[in-house]
């Protein structure tokens, strides 16, 4: 049985993921600031900031889930939140190298391509976003984890290390979705992170699919819905909030995503099966 370590284990993704692990006969460990309830595995308390407390938590693991990050720039000091996501995520890179792992999976976001939080708003270069698509963040939380993927690429060239970033649009629990209904019904208000979102099972089922995917390297996955968090289609709202955009590489049927997730079905088996229209219905 493997040992899988989750940092964050006690946030709310990482309760998720932990839960996932658990049910796929994983052995599990949590590292975090805090120790949750309501975790059935191991809870060690470790300052991310640390590599010695990193590395002294993931001895005698397999792999590792790092998804211990501040998620938002919002809440706390901008230079904190860049100087926190960068460092805890060299120092489980670092940690990993040192004891020998051969894989590790990292929470990133889709908020490295610039758009949700730019001070100056701009269009996409093309539709759908894939993981070719420029990143061009203008605030430290979406360049935080530019950062920390190219982190990942320095490891694997220095040493091989295999590195699955996973690039999350806005993460949404079942008992969110209710909350959501006025967005939902209102084409401005997602336009600025283009509608686009993940069931946290879904997202859960994805970071678990990454410790075993078909390709090695340091490599970003888009892991986002097969819908958009809109009732109006795509096309509509296209033509309502980003008329700028010619370069549209989809028909856009229905309320399909202005995020592309083909790239991570592809490479990690993965299928999103969870949607907000199912939870409303």
């Amino acid at each position: 049985m493997q040992t899988i370590a989750v940092t964050g284990g006690a946030g709310k993704l990482g309760k998720y993921v932990v839960q996932e692990l658990i049910r796929q006969n994983y052995r599990v460990i949590s590292l975090d600031q805090k120790r949750a309830a309501d975790l059935r595995c191991k809870q060690i308390i470790v300052d991310m900031n640390d590599l010695g407390q990193v590395a002294s938590a993931l001895q005698d693991v397999d792999a590792v889930i790092h998804l211990a990050a501040i998620p938002s720039p919002t809440g706390f000091p901008i230079p904190l939140i860049f100087a926190n996501n960068v460092m805890g995520s060299y120092n489980v890179l670092e940690a990993a190298s040192m004891l020998r792992m051969k894989r590790v999976v990292m929470g990133s976001s889709t908020s490295c391509y610039g758009f949700a939080w730019a001070a100056k708003p701009f269009s996409p270069q093309y539709l759908p976003i894939d993981e070719a698509h420029p990143q061009l963040s203008q605030e430290g939380y979406g360049f935080s984890k530019t950062v920390g993927e190219l982190t990942a690429e320095m490891f694997h060239r220095r040493n091989g290390l295999n590195v699955v970033n996973l690039r999350f649009s806005l993460i949404a629990a079942p008992e969110e979705y209710e909350h959501m209904r006025k967005s939902i019904d209102n084409p401005v208000d997602g336009a600025k992170i283009l509608w686009s979102y993940i069931d946290i099972r879904d997202a859960a089922k994805a970071c678990v699919a990454s410790l075993h995917p078909k390709t090695d390297g340091a490599i970003a996955l888009n892991i986002t819905g097969d819908d958009t968090f809109s009732s109006v289609d795509t096309l509509e709202l296209l033509r309502e909030c980003c008329p700028d955009v010619t370069d549209l590489r989809s028909e856009f049927a229905g309320r399909e995503p202005l995020f592309s997730n083909r790239l991570a079905k592809e490479t990690l088996d993965w299928q999103p099966e969870h949607c907000w229209s199912d939870a409303l219905s």
